[in-house]
């Protein structure tokens, strides 16, 4: 069995991220790190492996230190990773018809992990674009796996915290969501392992994608305005106090 998992190298959520110029920002001083909801595909990968063998694959679309986060997937158990390697900022689209082509490339598929979305542009696009382009259903949010034979059966979180059951036979997508496992930290000799694994580092514009360019342009980004200092409500009961409450929701904040 063959199993890819689609990751993508994106800013830790606990950095301080500085703009830099008018729409980039200053990536020497933001750690980046495996996107947290792709580590949930990398676990429920690995423990698909434990039962039914077979190798995973770790396939990030994304710039040359984008390797560091392949190599936190080899560290974790996967046996080899591919780098699609851009200097650009790419969105969605060319993400989605690159991991198609090296998947397709690859030869043998069995089934696709990868997160619901990215941390970092919360697009929830990949998925859906990578099954139109291979062909094979898609299921996303994905709290509880099983595999049957030569099918998954999956359930998905949908509005209102509700859940759906999915049926799809393989080789299929399943995006996942917190909840579907709890990734393992790597120890130290699977973190020397992984720097000994190989990874196939391939260029971007190697690949002969029809429409190489992004569709998405970045042209300005803005820190978002500071939150106003708090104001304490006066009164000398809860009566008058629930008055100014709602004076001051009508009148300063307008909201009433």
């Amino acid at each position: 069995m063959r199993i890819f998992v689609c990751v993508k190298h994106v800013p830790d959520t606990a950095a301080k991220v500085t703009i830099k110029g008018t729409n980039g920002i200053d990536e020497t001083s933001v750690k980046f790190v495996m996107n947290p909801y792709d580590e949930y595909g990398v676990e429920e990968a690995l423990k698909l492996k434990s039962q039914a063998g077979g190798e995973v694959v770790i396939v990030c679309v994304g710039k040359p230190g984008a390797i560091s986060t392949i190599r936190s997937g080899l560290a974790m158990g996967a046996e080899r990773g591919i780098l699609v390697k851009t200097e650009e900022t790419v969105d969605q689209v060319v993400i989605a018809g690159a991991l198609a082509k090296v998947i397709k490339d690859e030869g043998e598929l069995d089934l696709i992990f990868m997160g619901k979305q990215s941390v970092d542009i919360e697009g929830m696009q990949t998925q859906y674009r990578l099954g139109k382009l291979l062909d094979i259903p898609v299921a996303s949010s994905v709290i509880v796996f099983n595999r049957q034979d030569d099918k998954v059966v999956v359930e998905s979180e949908i509005e209102g915290g509700a859940r759906q059951v999915i049926e799809m036979k393989m080789p299929c997508i399943v995006a996942a969501m917190r909840g579907l496992n709890e990734p393992r930290y790597p120890k130290l000799p699977d973190i020397m392992k992984a720097t000994k694994k190989p990874v196939n580092q391939i260029e971007l514009s190697s690949l002969g994608l029809e429409a190489p360019a992004s569709s998405m342009v970045v042209e300005e980004l803005t820190y978002p305005p500071e939150k106003p200092e708090g104001k304490m409500v006066e009164g000398e009961d809860p009566k008058q106090l629930a008055e100014n409450l709602v004076k001051l929701l009508k009148e300063e904040a307008k909201v009433l």
